[in-house]
């Protein structure tokens, strides 16, 4: 069942294919700032709808997106190479209970 959520003023929509079942708490700096909770989806099943605007740093392999307005970081997209992923802030999916799915740690550390 598709699982819809938006940023806080609902200027950026986001549509996945179904709940998380394990969420990423990276510990690069953006994320660990951010508070951000990552869930994968192959990029052909997500839908974004709504004016974004990507912070690139680092490495320069992924476009982390935000809304323009309010500021929520809504997913990563990847600016070249195919990870046959992209990641999705999790705390933006209508109904996401952080206590109700696994919290995977991710280094990234940078």
């Amino acid at each position: 069942m598709r699982v819809q959520g938006s940023c806080h003023c609902g200027a950026v929509r986001v549509e996945v294919p179904d709940a998380p079942a394990w969420v990423a708490a990276c510990n690069c700096s953006l994320c660990r700032k951010l508070a951000w909770r990552v869930a994968y989806y192959p990029p052909e099943q997500v839908r974004i709808s709504g004016e974004t605007v990507a912070y690139v740093w680092g490495d320069r392999m992924i476009g982390i997106h935000h809304c323009p307005v309010c500021g929520s970081g809504t997913h990563w997209q990847t600016l070249g190479e195919d990870f046959g992923k992209m990641g999705i802030n999790a705390r933006l999916l209508d109904g996401f209970d952080e206590s109700a799915v696994e919290v995977r740690k991710v280094d990234n550390a940078d």
